[in-house]
């Protein structure tokens, strides 16, 4: 089970182009809807269960219990021991895991299309008769507290992007890590658990997508029998969670053992409006411009800065156009090389959006761009659990999954203007935050914090 971000940039396009999807719909009695693509050239099937909460959700004092619940959602159930959903799984020959994002969480199977009745039994199981102990809510805190450990507190560069997600973000809920402070999780409870379970754990919260080589009749017979009668709950009213305009650069220093310094540098940037049209030619532009920066060798930061002089190690720029909570952020990061210090790269990172503010971007480079999202469209068709995912993170951050079929038009009308346009007004010195890590020695016999799990 792991906690992610999920980011919407061009060199992970295959999770977000698809020129036709093909699509069938229903929704259940209970307000839970069904999505089913069929995919034949393989026996196998996809399903998989979206609730739309996440950390987005969570409120301070109790952070991380979305990540949390998601662990206990493999701790049995009134008919079910722990563990036991994924004995039955590998016993059909399948594979089954969860992952928790700050918009979502998702719990998902791959079988052999035969199989899928055990999936939607199961889900439809735990959805409704969930069983949280004391007992097991002691144990499985324990692996959480571990998987932070080893995912942040071993990491300094994960530790610098925790520190400047709470700086950009300093009021939005997007500032608070998915798996939690540590604080919070020493000091959380069964009850906790229990609690969130109750609040967002209802069919008409839920957002079922399978995918493969099934017949959607069928499917919608089968979640029909399975879901159907799950009662649903009223869910709680979200209120709006706009973080403020900043009014100022906002810069960090985190020391940590490392062998290396690095920077992480980004502005508050604009989403997608959830009608697919506000702030429409705004996001583009960005995501065109992440592709200008980064992504592929021969992309401008990759050749500025690290093969032309050697400036820095790695380079990488990100930004995510869809978002549930309606902010977001464009970043850049990098290490720096031997004798450069992260003052003189954050300078060279500037000046490589300046040189476009004042020359604009080539022909080439957006005809490059537009092929690297042509290509993407290809790949997208050979995976079905792409197109599961794509559909499900969509759906439950409140899109719909039908418009990606505007996005390659969309890519190819940004014009050099467009990108220049918006680097003129979001990327300035008082919407700056800048986060830098500062090296220290490594202690060669220290043992890492944390380690790897598996549920």
């Amino acid at each position: 089970m792991n906690y992610i971000k999920i980011v919407f940039f061009l060199c992970l396009m295959p999770l977000f182009v698809q020129a036709d999807l093909n699509i069938q719909e229903i929704t259940l009695k209970n307000g839970m809807r069904v999505l089913v693509k069929e995919d034949h050239r393989s026996p196998v099937v996809v399903s998989m269960i979206w609730y739309r909460t996440g950390s987005l959700d969570e409120v301070n004092g109790k952070t991380g219990v979305a990540h949390l619940l998601e662990h206990m959602m493999f701790k049995g159930t009134k008919t079910t021991k722990p563990g036991e959903y994924s004995e039955i799984v590998a016993a059909a020959g399948g594979r089954e895991n969860a992952f928790t994002g700050a918009d979502y969480t998702a719990y998902f199977q791959r079988l052999e299309k035969s199989k899928l009745p055990i999936s939607m039994k199961m889900e439809a199981d735990r959805m409704q008769n969930l069983v949280i102990t004391e007992k097991e809510f002691k144990k499985e805190i324990q692996v959480v507290m571990e998987e932070r450990r080893w995912r942040t507190d071993d990491k300094p560069k994960a530790q610098v992007n925790e520190l400047f997600n709470s700086l950009i973000f300093r009021a939005h809920p997007y500032g608070r890590p998915v798996v939690g402070w540590m604080n919070d999780l020493e000091n959380m409870t069964h009850e906790d658990a229990i609690e969130w379970y109750r609040m967002w754990y209802s069919p008409s919260n839920a957002i079922l997508v399978i995918g493969g080589d099934v017949d959607a009749k069928e499917v919608f017979v089968e979640a029909k029998k399975y879901f159907s009668d799950i009662p649903a709950f009223e869910i709680a009213k979200r209120k709006p969670q706009i973080e403020p305009k900043q009014n100022g650069a906002r810069r960090a220093i985190l020391k940590a053992p490392s062998k290396l310094p690095y920077i992480q540098m980004g502005y508050p940037a604009p989403t997608l409006g959830k009608d697919g049209i506000k702030n429409k030619k705004e996001v583009f532009a960005l995501e065109v411009l992440v592709g200008v920066l980064s992504g592929t060798s021969s992309s401008r930061l990759n050749q500025n800065l690290v093969r032309n002089t050697s400036r820095a190690i790695n380079v990488g720029a990100g930004y995510s156009m869809l978002s549930r909570g309606g902010q977001s952020s464009f970043e850049m990061y990098a290490t720096p090389s031997e004798k450069v210090s992260v003052i003189d790269l954050e300078k060279y990172l500037k000046l490589e959006l300046k040189n476009i503010v004042d020359n604009g971007v080539t022909d080439v480079e957006l005809k490059r761009v537009i092929t690297s999202v042509i290509a993407s469209e290809v790949y997208q068709k050979d995976s079905v659990f792409g197109a599961v995912m794509q559909i499900g993170q969509l759906e439950t951050m409140g899109y719909s999954y039908k418009i990606v079929n505007h996005y390659i038009d969309n890519i190819k009308q940004v014009t050099s203007q467009d990108i220049q346009a918006v680097i003129k007004k979001y990327f300035h010195d008082d919407a700056l935050t800048v986060v830098t890590l500062d090296p220290q020695p490594l202690d060669e016999n220290k043992l890492p914090k944390g380690k790897p799990h598996a549920h």
